[in-house]
């Protein structure tokens, strides 16, 4: 079976990695590390095709240690029990390279920790998630992090014309403009396409890559940081008032197969948060909106998505109702549960009634209804 492109081009060292030169550069966290022959364990977190596996690689190759690699997708417990109980007549130390950690569960990154907290295991994980919310705190605070950026133009153009040697055909400045556009900073991308239009077609153009090309690659983790950035800028688009940048990241969500749901929850959520008494009919209408991709589903629902994200978008805004809420909250966690005014208190019982509870109530008063504490509070100021 011959070799992927991927991996036949893949550096050796640092001197041919292209990218992140915050890491690796001279006098850079992962290049002095190397330099030093400093074993320890780290993550790298950023988007695909960035040169995670590659640093592990080399950082394992530099340090002449064992590399063991699993990805977290299909390894567990016993997976690791045989590398840590591997015996061999090699003192090397053991570098474990588990791609996609994020996907262990907390039971496998616990099962982890004894091995990398000895040192008998050193770890390096990848992930494309926030290692914050996916790693276990033990575990993390063994590790360092490291954020890979996604690779610029530049070092696409690089990694592109690295490709094309290696399967000895030619790319045209449109063609390597267009592949980088496609790329989008992921340089597994460009690779895995310029092998498959290598094994077609004898030449590198941008139509030969179109063809070569079965689907475009979207990247969106739904539960990563993509997913997060992205609804992101979709509310905070329709807060203001752009409905086309609002459905640009509507558009990107629906293509990325996002749950209408989660999206239409989310504009039920806007409705009353940043639009409410302007136009109270928002909310009415966000709630047909997500009724509808109840009962519809995609993709004729991403019409009734566009509908509620361009009603939302160019509504006014008043997030007087939302401030007031918040306001009065900070006062029950500040304050804790004052005591309510006797007048407004149930009195079911013959000695509640003694007591004055529900005694002077007046259904229409303009009288001060807070508790004792907080009279004269205001927060609604709509």
């Amino acid at each position: 079976m011959p070799e992927p492109l991927a991996s036949k081009i893949r550096p050796k060292d640092l001197n041919d990695y292209i990218g992140q030169e915050h890491l690796v550069g001279p006098g850079k966290p992962i290049r002095l590390a190397i330099e030093n022959k400093l074993l320890f364990s780290f993550i790298l977190w950023g988007t695909p095709g960035t040169g995670k596996t590659t640093i592990a690689r080399i950082y394992a190759d530099a340090l002449d240690a064992q590399f063991f690699e699993l990805s977290a997708v299909s390894a567990g417990k016993d997976d690791i029990r045989k590398i840590v109980n591997l015996k061999t007549d090699d003192d090397r130390p053991k570098v474990l390279f588990l791609d996609e950690i994020h996907r262990f569960n907390k039971a496998q990154q616990d099962y982890l920790l004894p091995s990398v907290e000895s040192g008998l295991l050193t770890l390096i994980g990848a992930t494309t998630e926030n290692p914050s919310f996916e790693i276990i705190s033990p575990l993390l605070s063994r590790c360092r992090v490291f954020v890979l950026n996604e690779l610029s133009p530049d070092d696409i153009s690089k990694i592109i014309d690295r490709a094309a040697k290696a399967v000895k055909l030619k790319i045209k400045a449109d063609a390597k403009e267009w592949l980088s556009n496609f790329a989008n900073g992921d340089a597994r991308q460009a690779i895995t396409l310029i092998e498959s239009t290598a094994n077609l077609y004898k030449e590198l153009t941008v139509d030969n890559l179109k063809n070569a090309l079965q689907s475009k690659f979207l990247r969106f983790d739904k539960l990563g940081e993509e997913h997060y950035n992205t609804i992101s800028a979709f509310i905070k688009s329709m807060r203001a008032s752009n409905p086309d940048a609002a459905l640009y990241y509507l558009a990107r969500m629906v293509a990325a197969g996002e749950d209408p749901l989660f999206i239409a929850r989310r504009m039920v959520i806007f409705a009353s948060e940043d639009i409410g008494m302007a136009q109270p009919t928002a909310l009415v209408v966000a709630n047909e909106v997500f009724r509808s991709c109840e009962i519809i589903g995609y993709p004729e629902c991403a019409i009734n998505l566009a509908h509620g994200v361009v009603y939302l978008a160019t509504a006014k805004k008043d997030r007087s109702s939302y401030d007031a809420l918040r306001a009065a909250q900070t006062d029950v966690t500040q304050h804790g549960n004052l005591p309510i005014p006797l007048n407004l208190r149930n009195a079911p019982t013959k000695l509640m009634k003694k007591l004055g509870y529900g005694s002077g109530y007046e259904a229409y008063t303009t009288a001060d209804l807070l508790p004792d504490k907080l009279k004269g509070k205001k927060y609604y100021t709509g």
